[in-house]
């Protein structure tokens, strides 16, 4: 038995039962991080001391009989989530040495449950990308295919659970960045409701779309860690008060009664045939379970991507102001005075992407434009969320492709920026709503290729759309990726 390829739940009862320890658990998977991870690039910093001494105290609590249900499981950290003493660089030059002094909320919350950390991993440099190519550091490779992306931004988290060189991993969500490269990887990626898990300690990408949340094996590994991380935090003003709950708790319920609505135009033109074939034999699945399918259309989707492009780079270029090489961050050797040395430090450290959003954001806010194309994006904002408040008068949830495409080459489209943008259109519309989504996977192409679905819920009902991930997953014959 490999326990690498275990689920949570499964490792939990092997730990509590003493079948194995903690370290042994551990070692195990930096055993097989030393043997792939070199061909992957799923991490930046791998933190084998760290990961062995949290294995010896998660042991402790383990054999005192208070484990809780993460105790002394091995998980990765996306490299822009803060972690105490521990470099967290966010995959650009720019924070090549940065070392935290304080930890980022979800990583007090998971450290108080006993985790063990394995390390930090790559992504798109500071969550800017949908391929995870445009990192400094690790240019992260698809396991099901290695000439192939991993998706981005949380492609290295989305890496590693993938060929199982961790159990679970966290991942950020600004545009699809936890659920996109969960289907290219053929693994599960929740991204929760906007406010649900607290952002404090997470590097800023773009302040009204970003969300932390898992990437894992299935939908109910997700939900364990998601009772962890979710609730309220004073640190953060966007931290919903609502309360929080047993994630898992529709798991096993059925579908029975249940309705789900398909909008049209998430399976016309611009999705590949073999994805939405995938989906839509994932959505008669659910009728064949009880469920009620319901056709629908999202007439503002055509907009959604130039929307969310507009809104994003705009909140970047405010958040990434911060970084001008004088209180913290690179610092250019040339300049003969104050603006020299930002202008430099700002050239040498942020890479291409990061400053093409930059300047669209600044362009978009700008005197004369900020009407025309910032305040118009706003606008459409607020016409998507009403029309998802129309399409969840009559359903409860809502079933589209996660991806056009299966993932592409790594000399695909990265140097095409408008390709790469187009890519996001079947999931920005999530973050510009502030609704929970999960990804799944639900077939595989001609290639081999994992294809995932995304199922959207109302907002603060993750449980209901956890269980419907579940009850799909139970049906699927998922095959792991086979690493040389």
């Amino acid at each position: 038995m490999d326990i690498t390829k275990l689920k949570i739940r499964e490792m939990r009862k092997l730990l509590d039962g003493r079948e194995i320890s903690a370290a042994e658990l551990t070692q195990s998977y930096i055993d097989r991080i030393d043997k792939y991870d070199g061909k992957l690039e799923s991490y930046i910093t791998v933190t084998k001391e760290k990961a062995m001494s949290d294995a010896e105290n998660a042991q402790q609590l383990i054999n005192s009989g208070n484990a809780s249900d993460l105790c002394g499981i091995p998980l990765a950290i996306k490299d822009n989530i803060c972690t105490d003493g521990i470099r967290t660089t966010c995959a650009s030059k720019m924070l090549e040495n940065f070392v935290p002094p304080y930890n980022a909320t979800v990583m007090e919350k998971l450290n108080s449950q006993g985790i063990v950390m394995l390390g930090k991993t790559s992504m798109d440099e500071f969550a800017m990308g949908g391929s995870t190519q445009t990192s400094a550091f690790a240019k992260t490779k698809n396991p099901y295919d290695t000439k192939r992306v991993p998706g981005g931004s949380s492609g290295g988290s989305a890496s590693c659970v993938s060929a199982s060189l961790c159990a679970a991993a966290l991942g950020s969500d600004t545009g699809g960045s936890i659920r996109q490269p969960a289907a290219f990887c053929g693994v599960t990626g929740l991204k929760p409701t906007y406010g649900r898990v607290s952002r404090y300690g997470l590097v800023a990408f773009a302040s009204s779309l970003d969300q932390i949340g898992p990437i894992a094996k299935d939908a109910h590994d997700c939900a364990i860690i998601l009772n962890a991380i979710a609730g309220y935090d004073r640190h953060d003003g966007t931290a919903a008060k609502n309360p929080t709950m047993d994630y898992t708790s529709a798991i096993g319920k059925g579908m029975k009664g249940v309705k789900i609505a398909l909008p049209k135009e998430f399976y016309g033109e611009g999705i590949d045939r073999e994805v939405a074939d995938a989906v839509m034999a994932a959505a008669k699945k659910y009728e064949e379970m009880g469920a009620e399918l319901v056709e629908c259309s999202m007439p503002s989707l055509k907009y959604a991507v130039p929307a969310y492009y507009l809104i994003s780079s705009a909140e970047a270029s405010s958040n990434l102001s911060r970084y001008d090489g004088i209180k913290y961050g690179h610092r250019s050797e040339k300049g003969e005075n104050f603006n020299e040395l930002i202008c430099n430090s700002r050239a040498e450290g942020f890479g291409s992407e990061v400053k093409r959003r930059i300047l669209l954001g600044n362009y978009a806010l700008s005197s004369g434009y900020y009407d025309a194309y910032y305040g118009k994006a706003l606008a459409l904002k607020q016409k998507i969320s009403a029309e998802y408040d129309s399409i969840f008068e009559k359903c409860d949830m809502i079933l589209t492709p996660t991806t056009p495409s299966v993932a592409y080459g790594t000399d695909e489209n990265v140097s095409d920026p408008v390709k790469m943008y187009k890519a996001d259109i079947c999931t920005v519309t999530v973050n510009i709503a502030g609704l929970p989504g999960i990804s799944t996977p639900c077939g595989y192409n001609k290639d081999g290729m994992p294809v995932g679905m995304s199922i959207i819920g109302k907002k603060f009902d993750e449980a209901a759309i956890i269980g419907a991930a579940d009850a799909f997953e139970q049906t699927f014959d998922y095959k792991a990726p086979e690493l040389v």
